[in-house]
C-alpha cells in the first residue's frame, strides 16, 4: 500500500539555494512557492529578492550560502537530510496542502512517509483509558498497513507513536529535528528511527520550539494523512486546531467519544456534535479511509526545473493601482486582477514586494490584505 513516487530530485547546488531560501527573512511557505513559480528557481529569486523587497519599501536578510552549508552539515551529523518538495521522497498528501513546507528535514527511514498515514492525536494529560484506547488506535491500524503520525506529545501522542513502534510511526517536530520536545520523549524518538519510522520538522536544526511553532507543526501532522483521530481532547485544546485543519485540507475527522463530565472529552464530543466520525473500534475509522486509498487527484507540486515565467514588470501607475486596492479586509487576489486591469503576473509581483516588506498578510483563498502598521 505504498504510494507512487513522482517527482525530480533536486541537485545539491539547487537544495542549498532552496535551502537558502526559505531561511531567509519574511519568506514562509506561501511566499517561497509564489517566488519560485515567479522567477524559476530558487537561485534566480534568491537575487532578485532585494530589489523587491526594496520596492515594497524595507531592506530584508537573506540567509547567506554559509548559513545554509551550516544547517546542511548539522543535518548531516544529525543523521538527517533535506526533502524539497516536488522531490520523489516527499509525502505525496502534504504536497497540495497550503502552505506546504518546501524543505522537510528527514530523520529515519524516508519510506515511512510513503506508506498510507493515519494521525492520531489528543491530550496531553490524557487518561489512562484514553492513552490506552490511543494504543489500541495505533496498533490496529498499523496491523493493517497504515503508519501512524503524531507530534510526540505527552499523553495520547507518546502512546500512539509507541503503540506504531513495530509498524511504522512519523513524529512531527515543532522545533528542529535535533530538539526533541519534550526532553522526556527523546528516548522515544530514538526508538523511533531505530524501528524504521521518521522524525520531520520544517523548522532550522538547533531551533527551540515556541508556542506560535506548534500550529504550524499541527498542520504537517494533519497534512500527511488520509484523515485524524481525536482521543480526548479539551475545549481549547491543540488537537482542535488539527482537526480543523484536517477539514479543511479534505481529510476525515474522526472523534472517539468521551463522558460529559470529563473536561478532557469536551472537545471531542463537540467534534461529534459537529460531524466528525465517531470512533467505537478500529473497523470505524478503517471503513472511512479505505476508500481514499485509491485517490490519485493529489495537484502537481512545485520544483525545479521549471519554465521561464516571463517579465512581469509594472507598467506606469500599476503599482500603486495595486497597492491602492488593498486594506485591511481581505481580498481574493482575482478581484485585485479584475480591479487593476493588470496581467496576473504583475499582480503577483507587487505583492511578492509587499509580502517580502513585511506589509502583507496571506489568508486562504487565496486572499490577501495589508498589515496595518
Amino acid at each position: 500500500m505504498s504510494a507512487e513516487r513522482t517527482g525530480v530530485r533536486l541537485t545539491d547546488e539547487q537544495r542549498l539555494s532552496w535551502l537558502r531560501l526559505i531561511r531567509s527573512e519574511n519568506i514562509g511557505p506561501v511566499t517561497f512557492r509564489e517566488l519560485i513559480n515567479h522567477f524559476g528557481s530558487a537561485a534566480s529569486a534568491l537575487e532578485a529578492v532585494p530589489d523587491l523587497a526594496r520596492r515594497g519599501g524595507r531592506t530584508i536578510r537573506l540567509a547567506s550560502l554559509a548559513d545554509a552549508e551550516r544547517e546542511w552539515q548539522a543535518a548531516a551529523r544529525a543523521g538527517a537530510r533535506f526533502v524539497a518538495l516536488g522531490e520523489p521522497d516527499y509525502p505525496a498528501p502534504l504536497r497540495h496542502i497550503d502552505g506546504a513546507p518546501p524543505l522537510l528535514t528527514v530523520r529515519g527511514d524516508a519510506g515511512a512517509l510513503h506508506r498510507p498515514t493515519v494521525s492520531v492525536v489528543g491530550a496531553r494529560n490524557a487518561s489512562l483509558a484514553g492513552r490506552k484506547f490511543a494504543m489500541q488506535v495505533a496498533r490496529g491500524l498499523g496491523e493493517r498497513g497504515y503508519v501512524i503520525a503524531s507530534g510526540l506529545a505527552r499523553g495520547i501522542d507518546a502512546s500512539a507513536h509507541e503503540a506504531a513502534l513495530d509498524t511504522g510511526t512519523v513524529a512531527v517536530f515543532a522545533g528542529g529535528v535535533d530538539r526533541v520536545y519534550p526532553p522526556e520523549n527523546a528516548e522515544l524518538a530514538e526508538r523511533i528511527v531505530e524501528r524504521n519510522g521518521a522524525l520531520i520538522s520544517e523548522m532550522p536544526m538547533a531551533h527551540e520550539p515556541r508556542a506560535r511553532d506548534f500550529p504550524r507543526r499541527n498542520r504537517i501532522v494533519a497534512g500527511l494523512a488520509l484523515g485524524v483521530v481525536i482521543v480526548e481532547a479539551a475545549r481549547q485544546s491543540g488537537s482542535l486546531i488539527t482537526a480543523r485543519l484536517a477539514a479543511e485540507q479534505g481529510r476525515l475527522v474522526f472523534a472517539v467519544p468521551g463522558s460529559p463530565l470529563d473536561p478532557r472529552a469536551a472537545g471531542s464530543n463537540r467534534l461529534i456534535r459537529d460531524g466528525a466520525h465517531i470512533v467505537t473500534d478500529i473497523d470505524d475509522i478503517v471503513a472511512g479511509l479505505d476508500p481514499m486509498l485509491a485517490r490519485k487527484d493529489w495537484p502537481a507540486e512545485i520544483g525545479e526545473p521549471a519554465g521561464d515565467p516571463g517579465p512581469a514588470d509594472p507598467a506606469e501607475g500599476e503599482r500603486e493601482k495595486i497597492a491602492s486596492a488593498l486594506g485591511p479586509t481581505p481580498v481574493t487576489v482575482d478581484e485585485l486582477v479584475r480591479f487593476s486591469g493588470a496581467r496576473p503576473a504583475v499582480v503577483h509581483l507587487v505583492l511578492l514586494e509587499l509580502d517580502l516588506a513585511g506589509r502583507l498578510e496571506r489568508h486562504a483563498g487565496p486572499r490577501v490584505s495589508l498589515i496595518d502598521p
